[in-house]
């Protein structure tokens, strides 16, 4: 008796995994109408189903409606943070495409509250049945999301939290202690009577705000008065960071050290080139792109403090489904990773 030719088989005639054979022979989405037809053709070419057999069984490229639908608002920012965010997004999506979870990303274009409202309804009316979202805290967005809470519908936060909001979590870095230990840094590094500038994006972002308040707050615990510090938004621009630090180390020739509690590193790193004050002017800043790498190897960034970007985009994910489906609450210990300082020795 002719031994039956198995799902492997299959998928090396066709060229793909077992697990794409399995996903067309239960009708399953995330399969593309060019390799639909290839695991077709290998089904019959390989006598595991007869074309009688793959009709009868209604073998045919229409994906099955998806149990969960999952919506991910992304802010307008680039760079590093969108490409981990996108990252941890596209390994959440492997992860659910067996559980017939289905997956859409919104992203912002402008820091315009009026459009990160206009994609949440766009989620919305696509049958989102959880969002998690990195928005503005003002108060239309606030006021929305609290109406979701009214109708029990999950929200999820990340890198920037609503506090006013209700939420199954916040997925992302403790603000307030990441600006503390930038001011615990920046202090050992300038002298008593020293003045820093902190540079935030926007005061609209919460996590923003936060880390700037750890920062003040840590400061003045260690005897630094306000008149030493001073506070400018840069919007995440480079122009903008750029032309503000260089105007402000031109206004402040003693300036000792610059906080960057937002992006746009490279911007006021540029900016203290071209005043002639590298070396001098001691900067700290967050997260680890490639440029900011190389900005600490060179000596124009002497400390960054990190947080897990990817997990930020792949966790909230995880824990809306098994929120929908399993009825499991977050554990507040995953959703705040582990804050790291790094310098030019241990990238």
């Amino acid at each position: 008796m002719k031994k039956r030719p198995t799902i492997q088989a299959v998928a090396d005639r066709a060229g793909v995994s077992r697990g794409t054979v399995d996903r067309v022979l239960n009708n399953r989405a995330n399969v593309s109408d060019k390799v639909y037809e290839k695991v077709i053709n290998a089904l019959e070419e390989t006598g595991y189903l007869s074309l009688k057999e793959i009709h009868l069984q209604n073998l045919q490229k229409k994906a099955s409606e998806p149990d969960t639908r999952l919506g991910m608002l992304l802010p307008n920012w680039t760079g590093h943070f969108k490409s981990e965010i996108l990252r941890g997004i596209e390994a959440a999506r492997r992860e659910l495409e067996d559980l017939n979870v289905e997956i859409f990303v919104e992203e912002c274009q402008t820091d315009v509250p009026q459009e990160a409202l206009k994609l949440l309804e766009r989620m919305l009316e696509k049958g989102a049945q959880g969002i998690a979202l990195c928005a503005p805290d003002v108060p239309a967005v606030t006021e929305r999301i609290l109406e979701l809470n009214r109708r029990k519908f999950p929200v999820i936060t990340f890198n920037s939290d609503l506090p006013k909001c209700q939420k199954l979590c916040f997925v992302g870095q403790d603000y307030r202690q990441s600006g503390r230990i930038a001011a615990e840094l920046i202090c050992k590094c300038i002298p008593r009577d020293g003045h820093v500038l902190a540079v935030i994006g926007n005061h609209e972002f919460e996590g923003h705000r936060t880390r700037l308040n750890g920062f003040q707050e840590r400061f003045a615990e260690l005897d630094f008065s306000g008149s030493q510090l001073d506070v400018i938004e840069s919007y995440n621009d480079y122009q903008i960071t750029y032309r503000k630090v260089l105007d402000y180390l031109r206004e402040h020739p003693r300036l000792h050290a610059v906080y960057m509690a937002n992006r746009s590193v490279s911007g006021c790193t540029e900016a203290i080139k071209e005043a002639g004050r590298k070396g001098d002017v001691r900067v700290i800043c967050h997260d680890l792109a490639q440029s900011t790498k190389l900005l600490l190897k060179d000596g124009s960034i002497d400390f960054t403090i990190t947080h897990d970007l990817f997990r930020q985009g792949y966790l909230p994910l995880i824990l809306l489904r098994g929120y929908l489906k399993k009825n499991q609450l977050p554990d507040p210990r995953e959703s705040q990773p582990q804050i790291s300082i790094i310098c030019s020795q241990n990238i």
